[in-house]
């Protein structure tokens, strides 16, 4: 009796993941203005929703000082030969970018709103209306809000709702997070962009940018701190339940310990640096009385080296370093945030790269620390792939539409600051 094969059901082709919201399309371009470099990078969005560097350039920072432009003809030279060197390596031209915000001493603020609903259902316009309110009692203070986080909503006596549009209630309670820069320092990186012929397409916080890099979704989720620690800066983000919960910025990074070398030592800035990198850290080791470095000396002959122990360069780093964690400690208690910022901290920049940084942040913060690499990025030179490369991958990660919040507050296809928009536009005609 003859059988019937029967064959198994075609399997269906796995569907294609989806496009975030936010996501760009084509080509687009981010720029990470810091104290110590500049940094381009040309990508697009590929099928699978991750993104591909197209070129990449970067130069050395001149014309800025502490993340903010203070140099206007120096400044626009370091971006366009950054720039410049991403085009040819990309074969296409910017006109815009998405730009990280380290300027004007950017702050978190939350607020609660209330916004009367009148018995009706809640509307998207009724968002915008909440937020508009947030950054009108920003703008009091002459601050220009740069990102606009829903942290959740109450509907009348019912809190807890992450999208409250079409729900029925008296009264809609807001719970807002606003990131805000000065609007002055907002203008001079609008007028130094300007002169580059670019334009900013949107501005997103610096260490919010580098946790987008580094952190994995339970870090986000269960509760972690990412602290990156750059040249001219120190900037930290806290992360719980998803949402950025603040973020703050001290003026101190890798330059102050570069500096301190030099001034102590007596050593030009660039011998200093080099022994930073080569033989810095802050553990001490037994061998290292006996360790005995070359220290050229500022203004003398190339011959006349002076030489110091290993101990005495130590000595000297890690004060500063001690004092820069003992200021994010205090920022992080002010703040109030110690339960949500939870027993993880993440540490990123060139300068965490030092021998015992971690170990030393442990101790300080008394929380469990790790170094954060960033994810890795298609395209991408393996140099511009560590630590001290964070903040522009996360760039990267925003663009291709993560850490959008779940209801995108900010008004238009364009989200950069109303009124650094309005001031870069008046700039345009008038020139």
């Amino acid at each position: 009796m003859n059988q019937i094969m029967r064959l198994p059901p075609p399997i269906d082709p796995p569907a294609p993941p989806q496009r975030r919201r936010g996501a760009r399309s084509g080509t687009f371009g981010i720029l990470d203005i810091g104290s110590t470099k500049v940094v381009c990078i040309i990508a697009r969005i590929e099928g699978d929703q991750a993104p591909r560097t197209l070129g990449f350039g970067w130069q050395r920072a001149r014309g800025i000082k502490g993340g903010s432009v203070v140099d206007l003809e120096e400044a626009e030279r370091a971006i366009r030969a950054a720039v410049g060197q991403a085009e040819v390596m990309a074969d296409t031209q910017l006109r815009g970018a998405i730009v990280n915000l380290s300027c004007g001493q950017p702050e978190s603020r939350q607020l609660h709103i209330q916004w009367p609903i009148a018995g009706r259902a809640v509307t998207e316009a009724d968002l915008r209306a909440i937020l508009h309110e947030g950054r009108r009692r920003c703008a009091e203070d002459g601050r220009e809000t740069v990102h606009g986080f829903p942290l959740g909503f109450t509907v009348d006596a019912t809190p807890g709702v992450e999208d409250p549009r079409g729900m029925i209630c008296e009264t809609l309670t807001a719970r807002l997070h606003l990131v805000d820069a000065a609007q002055a320092s907002l203008r001079n990186l609008g007028a130094c962009l300007l002169r580059c012929d670019l334009e900013v397409e949107e501005l997103v916080s610096a260490p919010f940018a580098a946790g987008l890099a580094t952190l994995v979704e339970d870090e986000k989720q269960l509760g972690a701190t990412v602290i990156d620690m750059g040249g001219g800066t120190t900037t930290l983000a806290v992360f719980a339940e998803g949402h950025l919960l603040h973020t703050a910025q001290l003026p101190v990074g890798g330059w102050h310990v570069t500096n301190d070398l030099a001034r102590l030592l007596s050593t030009p800035l660039a011998h200093a640096e080099r022994l930073k990198t080569l033989h810095g850290g802050v553990l001490g080791a037994p061998d290292d009385e006996r360790e005995w470095l070359p220290v050229p000396l500022v203004g003398e002959a190339e011959d006349q080296i002076a030489r110091v122990p290993r101990a005495m360069v130590v000595g000297i780093i890690r004060p500063r370093l001690e004092e820069t964690f003992e200021l994010i400690k205090d920022r992080l208690e002010a703040a109030g945030l110690s339960q949500e910022m939870g027993r993880r901290v993440v540490l990123t920049g060139g300068a965490s790269q030092l021998v015992g940084v971690r170990e030393l942040a442990a101790r300080v913060l008394d929380r469990q620390v790790r170094l954060g690499r960033p994810h890795p990025v298609r395209g991408l030179p393996e140099t511009a792939s560590g630590p001290a490369f964070a903040s522009p991958l996360g760039l990267l990660a925003w663009a291709a539409g993560e850490g959008r919040p779940l209801l995108d507050l900010v008004p238009g296809p364009d989200r950069a600051p109303g009124a650094f928009r309005r001031f870069v536009n008046w700039l345009r005609d008038r020139a």
